[in-house]
């Protein structure tokens, strides 16, 4: 078998080897699963193997071919990447004369090209979940008629949130959470953390190896993540008129922690910047095959450097904080309020998941093993179920976020909506 760098995802790799060896690949390929779970990575797996020189199919990806290098250096000109980019952080459609690179109509131009190697075309749409609807209308043409020897693999944590049109017409492998032992392996393997410490980023990763590679090449992300866990703990025990006055200084904990997310996950990376459509190269931790989705190893483009998002704990801050003495909060872009409080919904959102576990006594399960004494004595403070049911309120709130709901009023439905501890 060839050198295939997909790691803890069995049944996903097994179906794709299957299509590569056999090169009874699909038009079109939808890959399904958390951000940071190994998506990417699989892509860049398939890509390889299809372009692969090598002579025995069964050792595709060789890694050793001029093929592959280019593969994993991001230059060979018959791979593609699409991300997330601008202010609103969508995979746009394009101008209809002269589509800008990285966008929808930009890549359908150049796959209309005969392959420059003789080969596959191949394309991969990151966060495909984040194109807009008229992107993924302009994408139906090519999936129904698409180009011979072109695959199009499309990357997405929310496939709901495609068009039916778009998923019908894709071949589905679903990926899941990682197993943390496995991701404590990768990490102790690559030299990212010695065993203790890469435990515990296994489990705060929550079975996502690109996040826990994000967080172990920054520790100053941790140290931020946990102090707003810390203030959400503490937050439980305050009355909802304390919580409200709170919640200028959570969005500036937020917008910290979103600001971090970003550098660790892409350094350099400018979410504002159009990325090109051609191969964009990897970091070095991705040629090493930690390329775990697009958060562990996002690209970086031929022309422009493009963006990175880890779900939706990811976005780029795009304003500088205003000092606000009378108390009222920072003056920042909607964009950069909406990236803080998707951040925080992911941290906001693993706290809760934790403490619905230790209501439940599943305490060898929790994420948070540095918090266990406060979310064990919290947990047995709350009504029963109420952490499950603010997980559900949560998704909804964050969702109508990601839609464009205000983020400030989204923050206060939270704020009001977290269970409050019972007295003793």
């Amino acid at each position: 078998m060839g050198e295939w760098r997909t790691r803890g995802q069995p049944v996903a790799l097994e179906a794709v080897t299957r299509m590569a060896s056999r090169e009874h690949v699909p038009h079109a390929l939808l890959l399904v699963g958390p951000s940071g779970g190994g998506k990417t990575t699989l892509a860049l797996d398939l890509a390889a193997a299809l372009l692969c020189a090598a002579l025995d199919p069964a050792g595709r990806p060789c890694r050793q071919c001029a093929a592959c290098r280019r593969v994993d250096h991001g230059n060979h000109p018959d791979l593609h990447r699409l991300v997330p980019w601008g202010a609103g952080r969508q995979v746009r459609i394009g101008d209809r004369l002269a589509p800008e690179p990285g966008t929808v109509r930009s890549l359908i131009r150049e796959l209309s090209l005969a392959p420059s190697e003789g080969g596959w075309r191949i394309a991969i749409v990151e966060e495909a979940d984040r194109l807009n609807e008229d992107a993924q209308n302009a994408l139906l043409k090519l999936l129904e008629e698409p180009p011979g020897r072109t695959l199009l693999v499309l990357c997405a944590a929310d496939e709901d949130r495609l068009l039916p049109t778009v998923r019908s017409r894709c071949v589905r492998v679903r990926l899941g959470p990682v197993a943390a032992d496995t991701i404590a392996a990768m990490l102790v393997e690559r030299g990212a953390a010695d065993a203790s410490r890469a435990a515990a980023l296994a489990r705060r990763s929550r079975g996502r190896p690109g996040v826990a590679f994000a967080l172990a090449a920054s520790p100053d992300t941790v140290l931020r993540q946990q102090g707003v866990e810390r203030e959400l703990l503490d937050l439980a025990r305050k009355t909802p008129a304390e919580r409200l006055a709170a919640s200028s200084e959570l969005f500036r904990s937020a917008d910290q922690l979103a600001a971090l997310l970003v550098t660790a996950q892409s350094p350099g990376a400018a979410a504002a910047t159009p990325p090109g459509t051609s191969g964009p190269s990897r970091s070095s931790g991705a040629s090493d095959g930690i390329a775990a989705d697009d958060e562990a190893a996002p690209p970086k483009a031929d022309t422009a450097s493009s963006s990175a998002r880890g779900g939706r704990s990811r976005g780029r801050r795009e304003a500088t904080d205003e000092a606000s003495g009378d108390g009222t909060r920072d003056r920042q872009a909607p964009a950069a309020r909406r990236a803080a409080l998707l951040a925080l919904g992911d941290t906001w959102r693993a706290i809760a998941r934790d403490l619905a576990l230790a209501s439940r006594g599943a305490r060898a399960e929790l994420a948070h093993v540095d918090l266990l004494e406060e979310l064990v004595a919290l947990s047995s403070a709350l009504q029963p179920g109420a952490a499950e049911r603010f997980l559900v309120r949560l998704d909804t709130v964050l969702d109508a976020a990601e839609r464009n709901a205000n983020p400030e009023i989204a923050l206060d439905v939270l704020l009001l909506a977290w269970p409050a501890a019972h007295a003793a």
